[in-house]
């Protein structure tokens, strides 16, 4: 593996966590529940940044289990271990139970750097023949101790998935992102022992396009939670020519006029869409605009898709019909068009933030 291959390889994870860091940082201003992941993911970016100008050393063989490769492993599972629950349970409201964690390592790496001031330097052993003639340096206790502090860590990274089951707060893709990372840390242990640069450089990729992931579905999460758009009445439907008109000279007020029109049918064709069978393709027909061009003017509108559109109306009607008395229970959900009380239940939720069922036993007590 060439010299260089690995610079760009390190450069381009450690762009990626710095940004990462300070997209969450933005974040952690209005939930403050991603300030300890932006610090997570800051240091892992501000680690690599500082590897990155001894590239040079990737390509050679430090031997089995050296001492840097320990303690950083020792550190990085360490992170990681408290990296996903992060979300749900910030690490510095726990200052004592994380620094009670932590306190083993801590007290190692102080251990080994007292040494250090005092003269002591690392051996290089390229056989595990070596271990048994050396067992007695000090540097063999550190790794052994380093070696064992990183499968504690490393195990319970691999109970984390386990643990996140019973938290129901705690969305489904941390659970799958703990098993993939469990994965990932076994390869770095691996590494540390039998040293690769190709397993190295493979485990960087792989750790960094897990944490992309991470971080991508959290601005997910916080992306879906932004304020809808607000439905605004429709006097007038627009003329075609209007819309090829502005076709040809505009394309975002073409994506307005054509939205404009399909907000005017949905206006007054209640009772089509409140039908369980009506769906996007029968929006299409009744418009008179392909898909492509009906989900590129919701988008250009705030919304994520066709069936997101359709359900902010049925949302809205469920509501009315929920404030009038004429929704008293679950099952009658589906008057308003969703296909199930599953689906009405999923939506409410996500549009409302309180539970159908409370909003429906809310405004019965008010009819009764």
């Amino acid at each position: 593996m060439t010299e260089l291959f690995i610079l760009l390889i390190l450069a381009c994870c450690a762009t990626a966590h710095i940004v990462m860091a300070s997209v969450l940082a933005l974040y952690a201003r209005y939930k403050v529940q991603y300030l300890s992941l932006a610090w997570i993911v800051g240091i892992f970016g501000v680690y690599i940044t500082a590897i990155t100008p001894f590239y040079t050393y990737f390509n050679q063989d430090p031997g089995i289990a050296h001492p840097i490769m320990l303690g950083t492993l020792t550190a990085f599972c360490f992170l990681q271990s408290i990296y996903p629950l992060s979300i749900p349970m910030p690490a510095y409201l726990q200052w004592e139970r994380m620094w009670a964690y932590a306190s083993p390592a801590i007290f190692m790496y102080a251990a080994y750097g007292i040494a250090a001031i005092f003269g002591h330097r690392p051996l290089n052993l390229y056989s595990f023949s070596e271990l048994g003639s050396n067992w007695m340096n000090i540097d063999i206790l550190f790794r052994i101790i380093a070696l064992l502090l990183a499968i504690y860590y490393v195990v319970n990274i691999l109970r984390l998935p386990k643990h996140l089951v019973h938290n129901t707060e705690v969305p489904r893709y941390i659970k799958g992102y703990c098993s993939a990372l469990s994965l990932s840390v076994i390869l770095y242990l691996v590494v540390t022992i039998w040293y690769s640069p190709q397993l190295m450089m493979v485990y960087v990729v792989t750790f960094t396009l897990l944490n992309l992931y991470l971080g991508f579905r959290t601005l997910e999460t916080m992306a879906m939670s932004l304020p809808k758009p607000v439905i605004e009445k429709v006097e007038k439907e627009p003329e075609p020519e209007v819309i090829e008109q502005a076709e040809k000279e505009d394309f975002n007020e073409a994506n307005r006029q054509r939205f404009q029109r399909i907000e005017y049918w949905m206006q007054n064709h209640r009772e089509e869409w409140t039908s369980t069978t009506f769906n996007r393709d029968m929006l299409c027909e009744q418009v008179g605009i392909n898909r492509h061009l009906i989900l590129q003017c919701v988008r250009s509108q705030g919304y994520n898709s066709i069936h997101e559109y359709l359900n902010t109306y049925r949302f809205e009607e469920l509501k009315r019909l929920i404030q009038r008395g004429q929704v008293k229970m679950l099952s009658e959900s589906i008057d308003a068009g969703f296909g199930t009380t599953k689906t009405a239940k999923s939506v409410f939720l996500s549009m409302a933030g309180i539970p159908l069922d409370e909003y429906i036993a809310k405004y019965s007590k008010k009819t009764e």
